[in-house]
């Protein structure tokens, strides 16, 4: 089975098929290199990946996955990858990729999603990434917004015995919110940034997970040029 890079090296077996993973971020964190380095590792050990974009645009995370030695427009001509475009939404703008919304208000989503994954067959080789849920509450309420998350997005993710892992900024929403899809979800990862010895370091851990046993410990991350992270030894 492909592996879960970063988390799953902190994890005393793989994480279940069908497991729903949310990623708590500051803003400032290595959350997005880390997602990319999450998804080329799964590529790389022989998965599929749905990535969805919303922070960064298609081609930004083409040209990084590029960078940590993947060909991305190869993985896509043989649907290794499939990338889901909500950036250029966010912008106003109607975007030309092949997987797309053209509006991120819950409603359209709602009809969308159905159309898209809730009839998908069993897909244990696919992992879904979605760099950050937070730009919904740019279009939607809050208690819109996280219902289409509970009664769309989780239960897709163990009807087709995926794995996801969603980000979600921490501090820009109610408690509400955070409580609410914490109680939803299977695992919660948390990425911080602080001040350490004389600069600033990134740090990730294992929050919480319910089908696997885990190191819950705060661990230093590490970014090399390419901007692929890991655990600092």
């Amino acid at each position: 089975m492909p592996r879960i890079a970063l988390i799953e090296e902190l994890t005393k077996g793989p994480i279940p098929p069908g497991s729903n993973i949310l990623v708590e971020y500051d803003a400032a964190s290595q959350w997005f290199a880390a997602s990319f380095t999450i998804a080329a590792e799964w590529l790389r050990t022989g998965g599929r990946v749905s990535y969805c974009v919303a922070i960064r645009s298609p081609d930004s995370f083409r040209t990084q996955l590029n960078q940590l030695g993947l060909r991305a427009e190869e993985l896509e001509t043989h649907e290794k990858l499939m990338i889901y475009d909500w950036y250029t939404t966010t912008l106003g703008q109607k975007s030309t990729e092949k997987h797309a919304v053209d509006s991120l208000k819950v409603a359209d989503l709602s009809l969308y999603f159905s159309k898209e994954w809730m009839r998908i067959p069993s897909s244990p080789d696919l992992l879904r990434v979605t760099d950050d849920i937070s730009c919904l509450s740019r279009f939607n309420d809050e208690k819109n917004w996280v219902e289409i998350f509970l009664s769309r997005y989780v239960p897709s993710t163990s009807r087709a015995n995926s794995t996801t892992i969603r980000g979600i900024i921490n501090g820009v929403h109610s408690d509400w919110v955070y409580r609410t899809l914490e109680a939803s979800v299977d695992g919660i990862i948390d990425f911080r940034l602080q001040e350490s010895g004389k600069g600033m370091k990134n740090f990730m851990r294992v929050r919480t997970l319910r089908n696997v046993a885990f190191d819950s410990e705060w661990h230093a991350l590490s970014v090399d040029d390419s901007f692929k992270v890991t655990l600092e030894k």
